[in-house]
């Protein structure tokens, strides 16, 4: 790690850059002493050297990693027009090293700027690293992955998905490959069904920009549950590498379509009214500045998978998310069947054959089990062994930073997972722009409407 890698911002002087790259930069040269960086920003501001350094120094402090300034003391800014080609070819030369383009732009402005990176040299090895959306549907995300490979092969590019980089992710393949007690139970044998939900608590939080025009569905479901689906339904690799590792998740990214290829009867899709959250007041979802009522943008998306394999056959896999709901819920739920006899004299049959549960923030794992015992000892009753795992000691994109700065890109999104998530939602897409689901409400503040709470296995 001795060899300076170049770390080029584009979108330096963006919210991307400031909220989540730069804490995770501090962090990662906190950790790792013999790191030798060097940080380059360009953007379409006129800031100074100064006022970017300002922002470093900033941006810094949030993780307590001032002490890492010193190291790059030398980072400079340049104020360029990332889509013109003599522009981005300045930033890029001279650059000795590997170096890392990390673009923290807006996916149109990404394309055509890369679009010039075509025919511009780039030092050998050079990784270019891609915020989500990856493409609009699965077409453009093949235009995409047709243009970026252009540009540099395929093990050199890094789709974020810094869902990836949770150590509560990374946990699921720990538990579900070195526990005997769960490793034969991991099939539509034993499970029930699956939940992956991410319901969040902060509304439209000044992003109607952005979000107004991808809506829940896409924010979320497709840019990060199915990732994390991948994982939970995966055979098991050989190794946890770029090859191997991804190769299980595209696998069983191509088994996996909406249940029954049935848009109407599979998924659902809500919008918040004005409502409370704590002490706040949260206007409806349509009087939300920047928001446009015409698109129909959903805030709450639910979908239920299956994943026609051998291992899942059968087996409704729901993804959730939505903004402005009363209580943020991060977590995987896996559900077994119920067991096949009960011996007579045992009471309260449950309903299940017990609950594995993963938590989001702060990370927990919880095996929810039936025992009998207390003051009945022949009444069954529902138990939970727990262990917590904390907030975890890495912010998300300091272990994504970490894997794009060495090259490995075995935690990022593969060109043809990408096109593979686009095709999984594509049905959803259709059937909500067709009013083929109709648009439910619910108030801010709540769990979302009324019948989510007993259907399709949301409250597993």
């Amino acid at each position: 790690m001795t060899t300076p890698t170049t770390l080029l911002i584009l979108g330096a002087s963006g919210d991307l850059t400031s909220r989540l790259l730069l804490p995770a930069i501090a962090q990662l040269l906190q950790r790792q002493p013999d790191r030798a960086l060097v940080l380059r920003g360009a953007g379409s501001d006129d800031w100074s050297d100064e006022r970017w350094q300002e922002a470093v120094r900033t941006a810094f402090a949030t993780v307590g990693a001032e002490d890492q300034v010193a190291r790059v003391a030398g980072s400079t800014y340049t104020k360029a027009d990332v889509t013109d080609r003599d522009a981005l070819a300045g930033l890029i030369a001279g650059v000795e090293g590997s170096l890392v383009i990390y673009f923290a732009l807006p996916p149109a402005v990404t394309v055509a700027a890369c679009e010039k990176l075509v025919d511009i040299p780039l030092p050998a090895g050079t990784v270019l690293a891609l915020e989500k959306p990856f493409g609009s549907d699965e077409q453009s995300a093949a235009a995409l992955n047709a243009l970026v490979t252009r540009i540099v092969p395929e093990n050199q590019v890094f789709r974020v998905d810094h869902f990836l980089g949770r150590s509560t992710i990374l946990n699921i393949m720990g538990v579900r490959f070195a526990n005997r007690l769960v490793e034969p139970v991991w099939s539509a044998d034993h499970v029930e069904k699956v939940l992956i939900r991410y319901d969040e608590a902060l509304a439209l939080e000044n992003r109607a920009r952005y979000y107004d025009k991808a809506g829940a569905l896409v924010d979320m479901i497709q840019s990060h549950l199915l990732q994390v689906l991948a994982i939970v339904a995966m055979e098991q690799p050989a190794d946890l590498d770029e090859i191997d590792l991804r190769d299980a998740m595209a696998a069983a990214l191509r088994a996996t379509r909406i249940v029954g290829d049935d848009p109407a009867r599979s998924t659902r899709r809500a919008r918040y009214t004005a409502g409370t959250i704590g002490e706040r007041s949260i206007p409806a979802y349509t009087d939300e500045q920047g928001v446009d009522p015409a698109r129909g943008t959903e805030t709450l998306a639910e979908i239920t998978c299956e994943v026609d394999t051998a291992r899942w056959a059968g087996v409704p896999f729901t993804l959730r998310s939505g903004k402005a709901l009363g209580d943020r819920c991060a977590e995987i739920v896996v559900t077994f069947r119920p067991v096949r006899h009960i011996p007579g004299g045992l009471t309260g049959r449950p309903a299940d054959g017990g609950v594995l549960r993963f938590s989001l923030g702060p990370d927990r794992i919880d095996l929810e089990l039936n025992v009998n015992g207390g003051d009945d000892p022949f009444a069954l009753r529902r138990d939970v062994l727990s262990t917590g795992l904390g907030k975890g000691t890495l912010l998300a994109y300091t272990e994504v930073l970490s894997e794009i700065l060495d090259g490995d890109v075995a935690l990022s999104v593969r060109g043809d997972a990408a096109e593979q998530c686009w095709r999984i939602i594509q049905p959803a897409l259709d059937a909500w722009r067709s009013g083929a689901v109709p648009m439910e409400e619910y108030a801010a503040g709540s769990r979302g409407p009324d019948d989510w709470q007993t259907s399709h296995g949301t409250t597993a």
